[in-house]
């Protein structure tokens, strides 16, 4: 039996994961102390669920402005 086949396949219709507290510290510290560029900065916040966040907190405000 081929490694692909013994492998569980993918539920794509999941979406991205939740948003990842540690990993937008980590990647925002790494901008404080410029040990990466803004890019990869910008990039890791990005994967790291900055976005989902940004919009859960918009929607939870406008929620309780209601």
């Amino acid at each position: 039996m081929s490694l692909v086949a013994t492998l569980a396949p993918m539920d794509m219709s999941a979406g991205p994961p939740p948003p990842d507290p540690e990993k937008l510290l980590a990647a925002w510290t790494e901008w404080e102390t410029g040990e990466n560029t803004p890019g990869r900065v910008m990039a890791n916040l990005k994967t790291a669920g900055m976005p989902e966040l940004l919009r859960a907190l918009v929607e939870q405000k406008q929620a309780g402005a209601s």
